[in-house]
């Protein structure tokens, strides 16, 4: 079930409906249920893989908490994450694995014969595997109370708002609200259904008409190069951008509506001023679990500056695989790994540089030109990111540097991709909004909360006028069919 489909339009009202009718100590019942149905929605057999990564997590909390020995809770820690990653890697990595290992052998003229696993990928496997192995690990380095409650439990790791694509919630946030007890509350409900609409203007108006032209550019790059591949990748910088925030932004609003707080998942990416401050900004949720789970167990910082080097590159490669099982996810996230470690070795030489030159980093026209860079440093590892395979990536990169058709972007061309002239203009004027509402956020002003406070005929205009503009402009299409989020593949 999509969040952009008329089968959510109707489940959201009847969940929030009977959320609040049900007395308080069934609220978690019922969300339970309702966040079961809601993953069943797309394929009810893979219901039992969620399952079995709740029951499994539940009882290696009750083991690490209940252990008399350190051993013992080493020993369950190990058993949850050998059990969980063993499922992931099954249904998400074991055919790229027998392909990586063939394509090894064949180098030195070996063949073996290759099993075939044909399976749907189940929908969240890696949100949902995440989140629950983070509450092992809080369990085991005592930073929460194992939960002995197995259906409060289920509902953290199942919570439909943001199960099957984010954001990975902690224990130490979720699972202490599941405890608590939700009353309806009208402010709360209004400022949630604006933070939703907001997402649904991100999704429909920009990311899926962006989609349209850079699918079209990107399912033709042979014939669609130069100039046409370098604004179909700047329009992939932003389809994915509105697609994966949208998504999180209305798993906050919906959250909200029932009385819950999800964490803020994206922060403005895009006006970062360097690769580091970028994944502090993107995918939070993701960037902080790596850096608790992964990172600092590595070694951190704590051990020397090539360590370090070490441990980041480590990261940014787990976090490519994670995205999917494809070389070109990891040369994305090598790429990434890169970018972090010329930004610390060359950090002594451009501090040096801009003493020498008098140059302020704290200037506008210093912030500009180092937030256009990093867009650009961002945008081109997209690329990898986006591409079919790596042979592909490549070669749009060398059709982009030979630039030979730049009036393309005033002989009306790049409106045959799909995206008629006034479509463009309504994409270019929604771009202009997000970057306008990004600007704002990155100055700690929040647009919904300032229209909460304006008087009401003010509100109403502002609401009415939102909706108009979601409801004009989304892609719908003749025959509408809700179009999927992007990291629903991860």
């Amino acid at each position: 079930m999509l969040f952009n489909s008329y089968s959510f339009l109707i489940f959201f009202p009847v969940v929030l409906l009977i959320h609040f009718i049900l007395p308080k100590r069934m609220q978690y019942i019922w969300l339970l249920a309702a966040s079961y149905y809601f993953y069943m929605s797309w394929d009810a057999r893979y219901v039992l893989l969620l399952l079995f990564s709740t029951a499994v997590t539940y009882i290696s909390g009750i083991a690490i908490e209940g252990a008399g020995s350190d051993k013992a809770r080493k020993a369950a820690v190990a058993a949850s994450f050998v059990l969980n990653i063993g499922v992931l890697f099954f249904f998400k990595y074991v055919n790229f694995a027998v392909d990586s290992v063939n394509f090894v052998l064949s180098r030195v003229n070996i063949s073996l014969p290759a099993p075939a696993f044909s399976f749907l990928l189940p929908v969240g496997i890696s949100f949902y595997t995440f989140q629950a192995l983070s509450y092992t690990m809080d369990v085991y380095r005592k930073e929460v109370r194992a939960e002995k409650n197995f259906f409060k439990y289920a509902l953290f790791v199942s919570f439909f708002p943001q199960l099957v694509a984010g954001p990975i919630e902690r224990s130490k946030n979720l699972l202490r609200q599941v405890n608590e007890t939700h009353s309806f509350d009208f402010e709360r409900m209004r400022e949630g259904l604006l933070i939703m609409l907001w997402g649904y203007f991100l999704k429909l108006v920009i990311a899926d008409r962006a989609a349209i032209i850079v699918d079209a550019v990107y399912g033709n790059y042979a014939e669609y190069g130069g100039v046409y591949l370098i604004v179909a990748s700047v329009l992939f910088a932003v389809q994915i951008y509105c697609d994966f925030a949208g998504y999180s932004i209305i798993a906050m609003g919906a959250a909200r509506v029932l009385g819950f707080a999800l964490m803020d998942n994206f922060n403005c990416p895009y006006l970062s001023r360097s690769i580091g401050e970028f994944w502090r900004r993107w995918h939070i949720s993701l960037s902080t679990w790596f850096r608790d789970y992964l990172y600092i167990p590595l070694g951190g910082n704590r051990k020397g500056v090539l360590r370090k080097y070490v441990n980041l590159l480590i990261v940014f490669l787990v976090s490519g695989l994670w995205h999917g099982a494809a070389a070109t996810y990891i040369v994305w996230g090598l790429v990434h790994g890169l970018y972090q470690v010329a930004g610390g070795v060359t950090k002594p030489l451009r501090d040096k540089l801009n003493r020498i030159f008098g140059m302020k980093p704290d200037s506008i026209g210093h912030r500009i030109v180092s937030g256009l860079v990093t867009f650009a440093l961002v945008d081109f590892a997209w690329i990898f990111f986006r591409a079919e395979s790596l042979g592909a990536a490549v070669e749009m990169i060398k059709s982009m540097v030979h630039i030979g058709n730049i009036s393309i972007l005033w002989t009306g061309a790049l409106y045959e991709l799909g995206v008629s002239r006034w479509g463009f203009r309504i994409l270019l004027l929604a771009i202009v909004i997000l970057l306008l509402a990004d600007i704002m956020k990155y100055k700690g002003i929040q647009i919904h909360k300032m229209i909460i406070e304006q008087e009401l005929w003010c509100r109403w205009l502002c609401y009415i006028t939102a909706l108009w503009f979601v409801l004009v402009f989304g892609v719908w299409g003749g025959t509408y069919d809700a179009a999927s989020f992007i990291y629903f593949q991860f």
